[in-house]
């Protein structure tokens, strides 16, 4: 393994460029490659400079490089989202677009018995190993670059998830999405081992260990006073000890644990990275755990949309709605397409406060508020709330407003989690 981390590091690019060209001298001589980063809505994973010193390095040495950002049911990258995540140096033909429905290969089925037990007996389906068909095109290194944060499906995110989920089939997504939903968010929520992850790493290590795959991982945190980012660790290699010691890290830097349940959460979301309610739910997923009993949690939404990416998955949320758990497992007996369709299910069941509090989007002239309220929200226009709490003059964590109402503050809900120090375990 390859790695420099600290809770006070501050990896400078200089000191990024050398690990990276460190883990490359070390792969041998290389003729094909493929690199595996997240797209835009994980702009501060590094993952786009890393993938471009990769690029620069490989290239100048003749090697022929493919980029497949890991999209998972993302929407495809545009242009300008390429560039502002990768930069100007990369041409455009090197970037590849995953396509989740379609363009996937299964290599195996893991049985409905390990499923039961992992759910302790909520599911027991079969599960379908389906990865993009690119990977077995004679790569000589596979290199998944991402970032390890909590994650509300596998508990922390990247590793094996990149491959099986970013780079995976629609059997896979739907049906580990609905694995950790019913084992429970709150139980998976900021966790290194849970049901999930073990199936992604069983995934891996039974069905694609031929495939010559290496990890980069970074762990990231935000200087809340200046909002800058600090990359606090950096760790390349081929085994699970790459992602243990890197969640380590992400648990000591990225959970936040308060003393105190905040009544009130505002959250603002990102134009560049949050356009759907697909992504922008995590504002609820990282925010549930601290939020008071009959609090309300305040979302910031100027660029929304859309609430799925995917056609399928946003007709499924607008017939549906955000309804809670019971509500959701009902319909999934009652309706085919959602059925067939269970990473929207999960979604659903995640994206819901399940009553305890009160959700409110802000959306700007993208989508309207009756849509908004559609889907089980409550709304509210985003200038007006915006001058309300302006995300330019709030600060990470409690605020107090000129009228006395005590908010907390979360200027990117993706960076981190957010829970209420006895609830979290």
């Amino acid at each position: 393994m390859i790695s420099r981390f600290g809770e006070n590091t501050s990896i400078s690019e200089t000191e990024l460029r050398e690990l990276v060209f460190e883990c490359l001298d070390k792969a041998g001589e290389l003729k094909k490659v493929l690199i595996l980063p997240p797209d835009h809505t994980r702009l501060n994973s590094m993952a786009g400079p890393i993938t471009a010193m990769v690029y620069e390095k490989l290239v100048g040495e003749g090697v022929q490089v493919d980029i497949l950002p890991t999209l998972g049911t993302h929407n495809p990258m545009t242009e300008a989202q390429l560039r502002m995540m990768f930069g100007d140096a990369i041409p455009l033909d090197a970037f590849k677009v995953h396509d989740w429905r379609n363009e996937v290969v299964q290599k195996g089925l893991i049985d409905g018995e390990m499923l039961s037990e992992l759910s302790c007996g909520k599911v027991d389906y079969t599960v379908g190993v389906e990865v993009n068909q690119m990977l077995f095109d004679g790569y000589d290194l596979i290199l998944s670059i991402g970032q390890v944060v909590p994650h509300e499906v596998v508990g922390m995110a990247n590793y094996t998830k990149n491959i099986v989920v970013g780079a995976g089939g629609s059997d896979i997504i739907n049906k580990s999405h609905f694995l950790g939903a019913v084992a429970g968010i709150e139980n998976i929520l900021g966790q290194t081992d849970s049901p999930v992850r073990r199936l992604f790493n069983h995934a891996v290590e039974t069905y694609l260990s031929d495939l010559p795959i290496t990890y980069m991982l970074t762990v990231m945190e935000q200087d809340y006073d200046t909002r800058e980012m600090h990359m606090r660790g950096f760790y390349a290699g081929e085994d699970v000890s790459v992602f243990e010691e890197a969640c380590e890290l992400a648990r000591a830097v990225n959970i936040i644990l308060l003393d105190r349940e905040p009544k009130k959460v505002v959250v603002y979301l990102d134009p560049h990275e949050f356009q759907s309610t697909w992504l922008g739910n995590k504002s609820v997923y990282r925010t549930r755990m601290a939020i008071a009993d009959d609090g309300e949690l305040v979302v910031l939404a100027p660029a929304l949309k859309e609430f799925g990416e995917d056609p399928t998955i946003d007709k499924l949320i607008r017939k549906f709605g955000y309804c809670g758990t019971p509500a959701t497992l009902k319909y999934v007996e009652e309706d085919e397409e959602l059925r067939s369709n269970l990473g929207a299910a999960a979604h659903l069941i995640h994206g819901s406060s399940e009553g305890r509090f009160k959700i409110t989007y802000c959306p700007g002239d993208g989508i309207t508020l009756d849509e908004v309220r559609s889907v089980g929200f409550e709304a509210a226009p985003y200038e007006e709330m915006a001058a309300i709490y302006n995300p330019e003059e709030l600060k990470d964590g409690f605020n107090t407003m000129p009228d006395g109402e005590e908010i907390f503050y979360i200027s990117n809900p993706a960076l981190g989690l957010w829970a209420y120090k006895e609830k979290f375990k």
